[in-house]
């Protein structure tokens, strides 16, 4: 998440987006490794987010998970203006710390 902040403070939304999809997903693969699971595929990725939204009650979850991937295609599309990349960085920052914290927790 520092890379994707100091690439938005640089103006640069594409690599930001980029770099905010990576932490999301690396953390959610942790979260996986930790029941056991391996997640290699986007599918995968998204079932996972699921399963947790709905054990743990938690519908931002799904909210922030989806912000991650507006920002991964922004990364191939480029669409997102600045603002709209700060914004979704916000939900994605909140998403990693919940995931984090439920590691750290655990």
């Amino acid at each position: 998440m520092r890379e994707a902040r100091r690439f938005l403070e640089e103006g640069d939304g594409v690599q930001a987006s980029e770099k905010a999809w990576g932490a999301a997903t690396q953390v959610l693969k942790a979260v996986a490794a930790r029941e056991g699971k391996e997640l290699r595929s986007h599918a995968l990725l998204w079932s996972f987010v699921s399963e947790l939204r709905e054990k743990r009650g938690d519908e931002e979850m799904a909210v922030w998970w989806h912000m991650a991937n507006s920002l991964h295609t922004n990364f191939y599309e480029g669409w997102m203006l600045l603002g709209e990349v700060k914004l979704a960085l916000q939900g994605v920052e909140k998403f990693v710390g919940k995931l984090r914290s439920w590691i750290q927790g655990e």
